[in-house]
């Protein structure tokens, strides 16, 4: 069926040969387009066919498939009806209207998703859609092709840890028609050496840089925020990358936890605002507790209105945060002026983390506001220490990447918190810093828990360092 699917897309004019403007600006002497298939339905049986069989035959497990959009969500529909897979859609943008999401469909955060396209040139529309499906809490680890074009696509999936199953690959066309006498050896000798000599790039913002990590005590030397500074050194000295999340409603548990835990940590993080009986006296303790065990705290605040009101919720009310935090997290929607008003409420040795990316599911960011809210961090290094993130959103050393949502147990909650492990967050995502709220305070045991995530943690981050 094969060989007999090839011969027939060139005779409804699915492949080409001539001279093509590829999206990529490249000029091809190929063209493959497997959109006239959606006019051709046996082509399309017979392509979900092949697709559906690769995917058993290389026994990829997966909850659901996910079609990149356009060309291919036809093909990923078929595939769905013959292995009676869930499938996903994703948007290229979201609504205005409605639900607002990018992925559509019945999914669970934790499941594995294939994504299903139809060419393969550099890899980039299977990372945005895998980007997307990542964020919405699934878990993408293969993609499988109709057609590799042989032009870098695969090894660039690689680097993002997606492994590429193609059905054909451009060779495999050209040994097939030369063998049917439907193009001259010409023709596919020209076709070889496009392939062999150009590559098709991918989309400059999913390039990977080669970036060495630098140790935390390297990074430590040239950072100007002495509160940066302290906290590179703490987890240098303590060997912890560890943040515990002290969602907790009674003061006495928040105040025994850190310091049950304090010996294990580099920040201490606390919602102030879901405490029942706060007083005064509590943040008097805590500080107390910080300064015993040597660990930062930073109140999960998340500001994020307009400056004015952002500098009183920061220095008056009932808790007065700015009189015991050394870091608190700020949305960076408001834009600048928000920084600003914080800044100058706050003294030297105090800063905050700005939230890049959530990690739950749906979450609303797009790619723009996380890339605008790095920058508008990174324009103010003397105040914002890093970010609250679930990628490597910045290479610049002098700023610390904090991932919520670790726990061993990756499976997620019924209110769309998503889990990664520790090795998961710092090996694969970037993280200095892991940050891990129920898995140690929901434990029978919450200091062994704490050791552990501490050991896995830093472990990771040793590997990454080594690498």
């Amino acid at each position: 069926m094969a060989k007999d699917l090839i011969c027939k897309l060139v005779d409804a004019g699915g492949i080409k040969f001539g001279a093509f403007t590829l999206k990529s600006g490249i000029t091809s002497p190929i063209y493959v387009d497997l959109r006239m298939c959606v006019s051709h339905p046996k082509l399309l049986h017979n392509i979900a066919s092949l697709v559906a069989y690769t995917m058993q035959k290389e026994k990829i497990d997966s909850d659901l498939i996910c079609g990149v959009p356009y060309t291919a969500l036809p093909i990923a529909t078929c595939v769905s009806m013959k292995t009676s897979l869930p499938m996903v859609m994703r948007r290229k943008e979201a609504k205005s209207y409605g639900t607002k999401q990018i992925i559509e469909g019945n999914y669970k955060a934790g499941q594995k998703c294939i994504v299903i396209e139809d060419i393969v040139s550099s890899g980039s529309s299977i990372i945005e859609t895998a980007q997307a499906l990542t964020a919405a809490g699934l878990v993408v680890t293969d993609a499988v092709a109709f057609l590799d074009r042989e032009q870098g696509g695969s090894e660039n999936l690689l680097q993002w840890n997606i492994k590429t199953h193609s059905i054909f690959k451009i060779t495999d066309i050209l040994d097939t028609l030369l063998a049917t006498n439907r193009i001259v050896p010409d023709v596919a000798q020209d076709v070889r050496e496009f392939v062999r000599t150009v590559k098709a790039p991918l989309v400059p913002s999913l390039q990977k840089k080669e970036v060495k990590k630098l140790s935390f005590k390297e990074r430590a030397l040239p950072t100007a925020h002495p509160l940066a500074q302290q906290l590179f050194n703490i987890m240098e000295q303590k060997r912890t990358n560890l943040c515990v999340a002290a969602d907790l409603t009674r003061s006495s548990e928040v105040l025994q936890l850190a310091d049950i835990l304090g010996p294990h940590i580099c920040i201490f993080k606390t919602h102030v605002d879901i405490l029942e009986d706060f007083s005064p006296e509590f943040p008097a303790r805590l500080k107390d507790l910080a300064r015993k065990h040597t660990f930062l705290i930073m109140e999960d605040r998340k500001f994020a209105d307009i400056g004015s009101t952002v500098q009183q919720q920061y220095t008056h009310g009932v808790y007065a945060i700015q009189t015991w935090a050394d870091l608190v997290t700020v949305h960076a929607f408001p834009g600048p002026a928000i920084l600003t008003a914080l800044k100058q409420a706050s003294l030297p040795d105090q800063g905050c983390v700005l939230v890049a990316e959530m990690s739950s599911a749906g979450s609303l960011g797009s790619k723009e506001y996380t890339e605008a809210s790095v920058k508008m961090g990174e324009d103010v290094p003397d105040f914002v220490l890093g970010f609250v993130s679930q990628s490597r959103v910045s290479d610049k050393p002098n700023f610390v990447l904090m991932t919520p949502g670790v726990q061993m147990d990756t499976a997620g909650d019924a209110l769309g918190q998503q889990y990664c492990s520790p090795s998961t967050a710092v090996g694969e995502r970037g993280a200095d810093i892991i940050i891990v709220g129920r898995g140690i305070t929901k434990s029978k045991d919450p200091a062994a828990a704490a050791q552990e995530y501490q050991k896995a943690g830093y472990d990771a981050y040793m590997a990454s360092v080594a690498t």
